[in-house]
């Protein structure tokens, strides 16, 4: 991919990961403030759609990233950030005093969910599964298809199977699985990490959350509970 749509890319995902909604010409060049019109990145628009990296829900409506387009932003595109000095306190806070280590592998998902916005899922041990933030999940506005609703629903229903077989391996960096990729629905985006206990820890939301955050998150969450070990 040339330099001019791996940009167009990244600006259209950022944004639709902000927004929730299709991203139009005019709004990428006003927002990002393009020194090319609105006709040029509707061309620009086209050329990745016929790669498909791009796709367009309705014909008036502007673009969003395909499950491809997804893909080659997390993999090739997306910019590391640290966490913020105020969500790493959040963090701390949430486990502080707690000696227990499965409280406080809970504690920290709960917290974990709360600044993401999305649910978070924890396999403590071979039996004992936990997850929170399925209220936060279930606002997002990819879940106002009720089938989607449904489908996670079964799998939560059977969660412990799901995280026997997602823990069959290890996760020592955050690893990303998307949409055909995911193990809790093709809808659905991930990111996966093994805690210093050996539990897993899991972000679940729409595939347009921000993966960034969430990575950010799980490795914070991670260093906390390995201080505290």
């Amino acid at each position: 991919m040339d330099e001019r749509l791996a940009k167009l890319l990244h600006l259209v995902t950022e944004d639709v990961i902000t927004t929730g909604e299709p991203v139009g010409s005019q709004r990428i060049v006003d927002a990002y403030k393009l020194t090319v019109s609105s006709a040029t990145i509707r061309n620009w628009f086209t050329e990745l759609e016929e790669a498909g990296f791009v796709s367009q829900p309705h014909t008036s409506s502007g673009r969003m990233p395909t499950e491809k387009g997804y893909r080659t932003y997390i993999e090739e595109l997306m910019e590391s950030k640290p966490l913020s000095r105020h969500d790493r306190h959040m963090l701390e806070k949430a486990i502080e005093n707690i000696d227990d280590p499965d409280k406080r592998s809970k504690e920290l998902a709960k917290a974990i969910s709360e600044r993401i916005g999305n649910a978070v899922i924890l396999g403590l041990h071979r039996s004992d599964s936990f997850y929170t933030g399925l209220s936060q999940l279930f606002s997002q506005p990819e879940f106002r298809d009720w089938n989607r609703v449904v489908n996670l629903g079964e799998i939560l229903d059977r969660l412990d199977d799901v995280l026997a077989g997602i823990r069959e391996q290890r996760y020592p960096a955050p690893q990303v699985l998307i949409g055909q990729e995911c193990p809790f629905g093709s809808a659905c985006g991930s990111i996966l990490l093994t805690m210093p206990n050996g539990s897993l820890m899991a972000i679940l939301g729409p595939m347009r959350m921000d993966y960034r955050f969430g990575i950010s998150l799980l490795q914070a969450g991670r260093e906390l509970l390995k201080s505290s070990i």
